[in-house]
C-alpha cells in the first residue's frame, strides 16, 4: 500500500500485571473518512476499563487500525494487509489467544462493511463479527450468499447487526439482515433509534463490548 498501516491497540489494565495471562483479541474498524483514532473518541478504553474492573467482562485486547482508502476491496490491498501482516504481527508481538474463537471483528460504517467482507470471507480468521450501521460494499452483494453457503455449518460466526431507524444505509442493512435470517444463519439483529452519525454509534459502544466479550 503508498501508506503505512497505522493502528492503535488498547491493552487490559491487568495486561501488564497478568504476565502468563493470554488475551482474545478484538479487531474494531472506523468509518470512511475517520482515522484509527474514532474508537477511541467513542469511548472504547473507558467503557472496556470499567467493564473490566467490575467483572462484567473478561480482559481482552482491542486492535484499531487505520484505512486510507476509500475504493471497493478489489481496489485496495487493505484486507490482504489486515489479515496476512497485522494480525499475524499483533499475534507475535501481544499476549493473545491465536485462533479464531479468540479473534473478532467488527466496525461501523464503511468499517461494518470490511467486518461483513471479512467476517465471511475470512471465516477461518474470525470467530465473530459485527456490523454496526454497515455500509456494504456493492460489488460484495452477489457474493454473500455463496460465502455464507461456503462455510461449514460448525464453523459459522457468532453475528451481531444493528442499524438506527434513521440510517442512510439502512435498506442495505435490511437486506443483509433478511439474507441472514431466510439462510437460517443464526445472528443478533438490533433497529435502534438514530442516524448514521457518533451520537448513535457513541451510545451503544457498551452494547456491542459487551456483545463481543460474551462470546469469551
Amino acid at each position: 500500500m503508498p501508506y503505512p498501516l497505522e493502528y492503535q491497540v488498547y491493552l487490559p489494565p491487568c495486561y501488564t500485571e497478568m504476565t502468563e495471562h493470554r488475551y482474545p483479541v478484538l479487531y474494531l474498524l472506523h468509518g470512511q473518512t475517520y482515522t484509527d483514532q474514532q474508537w477511541i473518541r467513542l469511548g472504547v478504553p473507558q467503557v472496556l476499563d470499567r467493564l473490566i474492573a467490575s467483572g462484567e467482562s473478561v480482559p481482552f485486547l482491542v486492535v484499531m487500525p487505520g484505512e486510507r482508502y476509500w475504493q471497493q476491496p478489489d481496489d485496495t490491498n487493505f484486507d490482504e494487509a489486515l489479515t496476512g501482516v497485522l494480525i499475524p504481527y499483533v499475534d507475535q508481538s501481544y499476549r493473545t489467544i491465536p485462533d479464531r474463537q479468540h479473534r473478532a471483528i467488527g466496525g461501523l460504517s464503511r468499517g461494518g462493511g470490511w467486518a461483513i467482507h471479512l467476517g465471511l470471507k475470512r471465516w477461518e480468521l474470525f470467530g465473530a463479527f459485527g456490523a454496526h450501521s454497515p455500509a456494504i460494499f456493492w460489488l460484495d452483494d452477489k457474493h454473500l450468499e455463496e460465502w455464507l453457503a461456503a462455510i461449514p455449518p460448525e464453523s459459522l460466526p457468532r453475528i451481531y447487526v444493528d442499524s438506527g431507524d434513521n440510517d442512510k444505509e439502512l435498506q442495505s442493512t435490511l437486506a443483509f439482515e433478511q439474507l441472514l435470517t431466510s439462510n437460517g444463519i443464526p445472528h443478533e439483529w438490533h433497529l435502534f433509534t438514530g442516524f448514521h452519525d457518533e451520537i448513535y454509534w457513541r451510545a451503544h459502544v457498551e452494547d456491542y463490548l459487551r456483545w463481543y466479550a460474551a462470546g469469551w
